[in-house]
């Protein structure tokens, strides 16, 4: 044999076959430009200069291992319409005297063309579209943009060594296709599956009640912490759910419109249903993964973009003033209104000597302890991890205030009698009349306010918080102050809050963070000044770690959403080019007795829309769904607003489903064209 025969061969199957060959090939590059880009943007110097560095490698390098396993089950899934596709090719090679061996040097060859070419194209594409890329995030971060081109080596030897590896693997599992089935078996590949198949109510009925079961967790869900829980397991089930559904409810389904006479005997719902009914159970698992797919690009580009958006409004949230600090303090006594007075006065004199004069400031005492508060009582345990769910979900985390400080801080005049509280609750609310704190004192709950000074740091914690304002600031704090923590350490934190601006630009305020943060914890001040640690934060210093975090977030979100829309688009249009080919040979005898082709055309577009809108429809019941437990997530990043969440959904599902509309119109047209023509070969 000469040489160069299996690799002319090889091209000569690829040219034959470009209708199926071509959008692989595409999907294949695509993948390899976004892993090369993510992967370099995770070891840029561009990116490790930026602010919130740290935050930004370490989503990009969870981003290229997302691409790296998403890459290699989607590859694996297209590739199986290719090899199911052209069975009846190699099982006439066979026949003609071919062995298992030449064909599987055919398929080493194909492997390898579109491989490298995938590489080859994909590397080139990345390492040109990365600078754009690396501005894009630069612009997205607000920082200065930097205009030198870079080529990252670990990125493609990265890109290398995964598609590498995918691309073998590939080829071992195609070949293990051919070699395990005969040559009749693969002549008769294409009509396999022909039989009639059975709708199973069972596990039609099964995938109803995870889907519902899921439904049920995510709009119940009251608390960010238990949304986290229960997250993984709400998305498991809805994957399963959608599967199973899509495979056997849909065969159902089918069934049912064949029982309805009216509906099912016109010619342009007989052919259709019918078509159906047989596909569903094969091609079930399709509309389920573009359903996923779908699914996937509508949360992820809803609630990354609510975060981003809604930068400001959780930086506002968590730190109100341009230096934000809090002293911790050791015994009871330390809350007087002297001891607090001569702590301001200090670090105020040590402003004032770098050249700050805090304005626009806030101050207020409280008290800080956990607990689990059940039927109204709260109560100290151990906490255990092998029992997340019940615990977290009674878990609160307790800050108790004076009043005097609370009517100062809120401009109010409210009165409290003795055992009276005001109470506030961030998240996961309390609707009782009365609280039992774990000294035994009873507390009436006057009313519920609807804000509470200082709340950022409440808010920004993933634990619900309640905040109590009790007359008796004092009896409150010494009553519990007694109690000793299981672990032997201090049960309450006693803490003085002082929140000021510095009518300062930006980087003068990052420039005193930096200052305040080296002469706070000195033993010396700490000793003369009467407070045993602080926590510090600034405006803006913090805001470039949350562009960092948010910016990074989103970013990411709309890489990884173009990754899942190719994937989508191809499985559209290979679902729509395979189930062409096979109702090809139906509608050339609806032909031959007399169906038109403006009836074909009817029948198509009956079939289509059933069929085709079908995953985009679940997608946004899943996504509407989805909504509550996403609003909870994002809580945790101290982001309130439903309206902008709400909006950027809204949004997402809209330009998503004009996108689809654009793609069932292409693909639809491909679909049509290959069964209306007897002439064309598949």
């Amino acid at each position: 044999m000469k040489i160069g025969f299996y690799p002319r061969l090889a091209l000569r199957d690829i040219r034959k076959n470009r209708r199926m060959f071509l959008p692989y090939l595409l999907t294949c590059t695509g993948m390899v430009m976004m892993f090369y880009i993510i992967m370099a943007l995770a070891v840029s110097d561009v990116v490790s200069a930026l602010h919130g560095a740290g935050t930004l490698q370490s989503i990009f390098a969870m981003g290229s291992w997302v691409i790296t396993v998403f890459s290699g089950i989607f590859l694996f899934y297209t590739n199986s319409f290719l090899i199911r596709r052209r069975k009846k090719e190699f099982g006439l090679y066979n026949i003609l005297g071919m062995g298992k061996g030449n064909i599987a040097r055919i398929l080493l060859w194909e492997t390898l063309f579109i491989g490298l070419g995938a590489v080859c194209v994909g590397l080139f594409a990345g390492i040109s579209l990365f600078k754009l890329a690396e501005l894009g995030l630069v612009n997205i971060l607000h920082e200065e943009i930097a205009y030198d081109l870079t080529v990252s080596a670990l990125a493609i030897k990265r890109s290398l060594q995964v598609f590498g590896v995918i691309f073998l693997l590939l080829f071992l599992h195609s070949v293990l296709q051919v070699r395990l089935t005969s040559a009749i078996a693969l002549m008769r590949s294409e009509n396999l599956g022909e039989k009639p198949p059975k709708g199973n109510w069972f596990i039609g009925l099964a995938g109803a009640g995870l889907l519902a079961a899921a439904y049920y967790l995510a709009v119940t869900i009251r608390d960010p912490i238990m949304a986290l829980v229960v997250f993984m397991e709400a998305v498991i089930m809805v994957i399963v759910g959608t599967y199973l559904v899509m495979i056997a409810g849909s065969v159902c389904f089918c069934r049912l419109l064949q029982k309805n006479r009216r509906y099912y005997y016109k010619p342009s719902h007989f052919v259709s249903v019918s078509s159906m009914a047989y596909r569903m159970k094969r091609n079930g698992a399709g509309l389920a993964s573009i359903c996923i797919l779908a699914t996937m690009v509508l949360v992820m580009i809803s609630s990354s973009a609510c975060l981003y958006f809604g930068e400001e409004d959780a930086i506002e949230e968590r730190y109100p003033r341009d230096i934000n600090l809090t002293f911790y303090l050791e015994q009871p006594a330390d809350c007087s209104d002297a001891h607090l007075q001569a702590l301001r006065e200090g670090i105020a004199a040590e402003l004032a000597a770098r050249g700050t004069e805090p304005e626009n400031g806030y101050f207020c005492r409280n008290a800080r302890f956990a607990g689990m508060l059940q039927d109204g009582v709260v109560s100290l345990t151990v906490f255990r991890y092998d029992n997340m769910t019940d615990e977290f979900e009674s878990l609160r985390l307790f800050y108790l205030m004076p009043l005097e400080d609370y009517n100062r801080m809120m401009g109010t005049d409210e009165t409290l009698a003795d055992g009276e509280i005001l109470l506030y609750a961030n998240r996961n609310g309390y609707e009782g009349k009365e609280i039992t704190f774990p000294d035994g004192r009873v507390y009436q709950v006057k009313k519920r306010v609807e804000t509470f000074p200082g709340n950022g740091e409440m808010n920004m914690n993933i634990i619900s918080g309640i905040g109590v304002v009790v007359p008796d600031f004092d009896g409150s704090v010494r009553g519990l102050d007694e109690l000793a923590a299981f672990s032997g350490d201090r049960l309450l934190q006693l803490c003085w809050t002082w929140n000021f601006d510095t009518g300062q630009e930006s980087d003068a305020q990052i420039a005193l963070y930096h200052e305040l943060a080296q002469l706070l914890p000195d033993p010396a001040l700490k000793e003369r000044l009467g407070y045993a640690s602080v926590t510090l934060g600034g405006q803006a210093y913090e805001r470039e770690d949350f562009y960092g975090l948010f910016g990074g977030l989103f970013y990411i979100g709309i890489l990884l959403s173009i990754v899942f829309l190719l994937a989508a688009v191809l499985m559209i249009y290979y679902k729509q080019i395979s189930e062409g080919y096979e109702d090809q040979a139906r509608f050339e005898i609806m032909q031959k007795v007399g169906m038109t082709k403006r009836e074909i055309r009817k029948s198509i577009n009956a079939q289509i829309l059933t069929v085709f809108f079908l995953p985009l429809a679940l997608a946004a019941v899943h996504t509407a769904f989805a909504f509550p437990i996403i609003q909870k997530l994002i809580m945790a990043f101290n982001i309130f607003n439903v309206k902008l969440l709400a909006a950027t959904t809204g949004i997402s599902v809209v330009v998503f489903g004009v996108f689809y509309a654009v793609v069932y119109r292409l693909t639809s047209n491909a679909y049509y064209h290959i069964v209306s023509s007897a002439q064309e070969e598949g």
